[in-house]
């Protein structure tokens, strides 16, 4: 992509004359809300009965068919319509953790079941994208070709070409980040979902990097990853690189700090000598993030961590959810952070984190919050496909490939979607920032700059609540009132349903599964009609009479009794379809 020079107003005594009146407390809740729905606008696929995201349409319908494999579904990453799954791996990794470390404040906020869906949206992908073993598809689309175009993803025309690592096109960095966010969501769904967990399980035993290592015996217990910490931490870098960035692209920060946690948890045992180092390096990292270590990371006159000037943000809040959660193990294990400057205590570390959420909300030299809708005065020309084109649903006027750039990129107006809690690229090394639509390093949002923040946002809006971080993690249970549950209705509703993987095979190197659904009225009265959505389905169903884009009786039905249940099924090789009551009615 071109890169587009301008020039920037310079008004940095004014502004830092004004920045404390900028000050003020935030709604951190509020700001968890809009950052979830962030990920709603950036699904790809049949989009579910209850998007909140309305002015998206389904997209992307043929992904993968070219290569005879279901890729449909996912996230678009970016502020294009490439899905990279590097990134989208990583992304997953990020909001587990956060549900992992933080789920109890997510509940407590209610969104812990939007934070799950948006969890198990990336997933569904996942496991698609791994049709078989030592298989793994890792790109729908192309950049280049899809960067010369600006079309919303409904309009796609670019090429959707399939990439894919084997043995032969090997890709341990792709596969090493998959396994991770699998098997750390498989923690999150151990609970609610635990044929699911177990289904993620199977697809992360895949590869035995660092970082999928260290997932792989959070999730597991299993004392072969622990041990594969402990002999390659020091020939595969995990003890040696000394960062100050964590992202995407570098995760040593991440498994040092997650090894720190099984040496303080007491989990070492004879490793322990090698996890020490491990420690040592993670708080290296908290202490340059801190300004009190041997090799400090910049930060701009206005407090902001800064890195790079495209898309800085990733780094702000990835830094600053390890700064939350290393604090809290520091907490729980009653010790303080060793720097080069001296002990500091464990609070500093959160307060670095809720400065850097601040700025990103608006405490900052110009005022300007850099999350999309939070606030006043945010961006509104968002660097993004999506968001800058009129809705599908407004206007289905097919928008073609450079018309786009000719009639939507080129506007000088507000975006005509807004996308809702994305938090965008950042401003520059001194606080300036161009609301520019072209100035994609500062206006592009990202998914994996927004799910670091998830959990860190429930922590600051729900505190500690003086629990110990360091014991075994436990999601807690689900209100079927805040969370859409696939495998049952919430039992004081008139129509229940569930739902089980019933036998599961494999045909051509491919996995299939079937599943039984049962649709009990509980109701006192006969049920005369119902509409059932049903999304994420992929192959044939039986036992129910498709209407519309809903589902209804069989044929050889009219009415349900009052105590009576139906049953349908399915085959697909894929995890269970989302299924719903959209509507009924009674005698």
């Amino acid at each position: 992509m071109v890169k587009f020079v301008r020039l920037i107003s310079m008004a940095p005594l004014l502004l830092l004359l004004c920045f404390p009146l900028a000050l003020a407390g935030h709604d951190y809740g509020q700001a968890l809300s809009k950052s979830l729905l962030f990920f709603e606008a950036q699904r790809s696929g049949y989009l579910p009965h209850n998007q909140r995201v309305t002015w998206r349409a389904n997209s992307g319908l043929n992904d993968g068919k070219a290569s005879g494999v279901d890729l449909v579904g996912g996230y678009y990453d970016a502020g294009d319509n490439v899905k990279f799954g590097l990134p989208m791996a990583f992304t997953i990794t990020m909001m587990s953790w956060s549900i992992i470390e933080y789920g109890k404040q997510l509940g407590s906020s209610g969104e812990l079941g939007n934070t799950m869906d948006a969890v198990k949206w990336g997933t569904d992908y996942l496991i698609k994208a791994h049709p078989q073993p030592y298989v793994l598809y890792g790109e729908v689309g192309d950049g280049n070709t899809d960067h010369y175009c600006w079309q919303r993803p409904e309009d796609m025309t670019t090429d959707r070409r399939a990439y894919k690592i084997d043995p032969s096109n090997p890709g341990s960095d792709l596969a090493g980040e998959t396994a991770a966010a699998m098997a750390a969501a498989s923690i999150v769904f151990r609970h609610s979902n635990p044929t699911y967990a177990n289904e993620l399980l199977t697809h992360a035993h895949q590869d035995e990097l660092l970082w999928a290592a260290a997932w792989l015996y959070q999730a597991t217990n299993n004392q072969y990853y622990l041990d594969y910490l402990g002999n390659n931490g020091d020939s595969m870098g995990g003890t040696g690189w000394g960062m100050t960035e964590f992202s995407w692209d570098v995760k040593y920060a991440g498994v040092q700090t997650l090894v720190a946690k099984f040496l303080m948890q007491g989990k070492a045992g004879h490793h322990a000598p090698v996890f020490e180092k491990y420690q040592q390096k993670a708080e290296d990292f908290m202490c340059s993030c801190l300004g009190k270590g041997t090799r400090n990371v910049q930060k701009t006159p206005g407090g902001l961590i800064y890195l790079q000037r495209w898309n800085n943000m990733q780094f702000v809040t990835s830094a600053s959810f390890l700064a939350s959660v290393y604090s809290d193990y520091l907490v729980s294990a009653g010790r303080n952070l060793n720097c080069a400057a001296g002990n500091v205590a464990p609070s500093q570390l959160l307060t670095l984190a809720k400065s850097q959420v601040d700025y990103i909300l608006g405490d900052n030299p110009r005022a300007t919050s850099y999350m999309v809708g939070y606030g006043n005065n945010y961006p509104r020309q968002v660097h993004h496909r999506g968001s800058s084109i009129v809705s599908y649903k407004v206007d289905p006027t097919f928008i073609s490939c450079r018309g786009g750039y000719a009639t939507w990129f080129s506007r000088k107006g507000s975006d005509p979607n807004l996308l809702t809690g994305a938090i965008v690229g950042g401003p520059d090394a001194y606080d300036n920032f161009a609301d520019e639509r072209d100035n994609y390093e500062q206006t592009e949002p990202a998914t994996y700059n927004n799910a670091p923040v998830l959990g860190l946002l429930a922590r600051l809006s729900g505190g500690h609540g003086g629990y110990n971080q360091l014991l075994p993690v436990v999601v807690p249970a689900l209100q079927s009132s805040n969370y859409r549950v696939r495998l049952a209705a919430s039992t004081s509703a008139p129509i229940s349903i569930a739902q089980k993987m019933t036998t599961t095979w494999i045909a051509k190197g491919k996995t299939y599964y079937r599943y039984s659904i049962t649709v009990t009225n509980k109701s006192a009265k006969e049920l005369k009609d119902i509409k059932l959505s049903i999304s994420k389905l992929y192959g044939p169903l039986w036992g129910l009479t498709k209407s519309g884009n809903s589902y209804a009786f069989p044929s050889w039905m009219s009415s349900l009794p009052a105590g009576k249940s139906l049953e349908f099924v399915y085959i697909h090789s894929a995890s269970a379809a989302d299924i719903s009551v959209s509507s009924y009615t009674l005698a």
